[in-house]
């Protein structure tokens, strides 16, 4: 189905589990204001992230450490007033999540004020407690594995996640446990092909990947990324997984059409964008 026959309806929680059921690819892509969310809303994303990334991207930062709980409640309350039809999830940023409490207090923050529907954070088995205390409450969660660019003064640099079997058992089993707790949505980051496709193959709900392969329900990139913009692609350290969507399109929306219809026909990502 194109994305301009797609139903108008609200995509809630149900409705990406019944995409992944059917087959169809869930597109997503991050946003953090109200053109941009008008324009993905009309070109057909499913899922719309207000990203801590908007730290490196908006903010000009080299890491998104620096991101509060206000930044993303501040850039979703832009965002969230102009979807019709996408998604709306929100990052919980560095440590807001540090214990239950804090984590309910941000997730409260970010859906009451912000009007996100769903909230992510980062982390593996680790995260469980806090998961299962945030969805029994009623808050929708999206897990996050693989490169958790929060960890980032931990690992030292961005990397490729999962290479070793030792490493891929335990993402394995990370992804199984955040499910159980009460994941509803899961999002891989920077791991090979094959890792993704094992994950999401095991899970039994949507698991959305950037730079995972193929084989996840789904895609996420970073608007910027899209458009060539992000200090990143300027500066010369475009990743791996990303492609230029402005390259042949009329203009910016033709730009995240173009995306769209490359997830759900499955053309993005290729080979080229993959890890092994």
């Amino acid at each position: 189905m194109s994305a301009a026959a797609k139903p108008s309806a609200a995509v809630q929680v149900a409705e990406l589990r019944r995409m992944r059921e059917a087959g169809e690819k869930i597109a997503c892509l991050t946003c953090y204001d109200a053109s941009f969310a008008l324009l993905e809303d009309r070109a057909g994303v499913d899922v719309v992230l207000v990203g801590d990334s908007l730290g490196m991207v908006i903010h000009g930062r080299d890491t998104t450490t620096a991101v509060t709980v206000a930044d993303i409640a501040y850039h979703t309350r832009l965002v969230a007033p102009h979807l019709k039809r996408a998604f709306l999830v929100a990052d919980l940023p560095f440590l807001s999540y540090a214990t239950r409490e804090r984590a309910l207090d941000a997730a409260q923050r970010l859906m009451q004020e912000g009007g996100a529907k769903m909230v992510k954070l980062e982390g593996g088995r680790e995260q469980a407690d806090i998961v299962e205390y945030l969805a029994v409450r009623g808050v929708p969660v999206c897990a996050h594995l693989g490169l958790q660019p929060q960890l980032i003064h931990k690992l030292g640099a961005f990397k490729v996640q999962g290479r070793e079997e030792a490493a891929a058992v335990a993402m394995l089993r990370d992804a199984r446990v955040l499910e159980e707790a009460g994941s509803d949505l899961m999002v891989l980051e920077c791991i090979p092909s094959s890792l993704g496709k094992r994950i999401t193959e095991q899970a039994h709900i949507p698991v959305i990947g950037i730079g995972a392969g193929p084989d996840t329900s789904g895609q996420i990139l970073v608007l910027q990324d899209i458009l060539n913009i992000s200090p990143s692609v300027t500066l010369g350290h475009k990743p791996r997984f990303v492609k230029n969507f402005m390259q042949g399109a009329p203009d910016i929306e033709g730009a995240i059409r173009a995306y769209v219809q490359a997830v759900k026909s499955g053309a993005y990502p290729g080979p080229e964008h993959c890890f092994q």
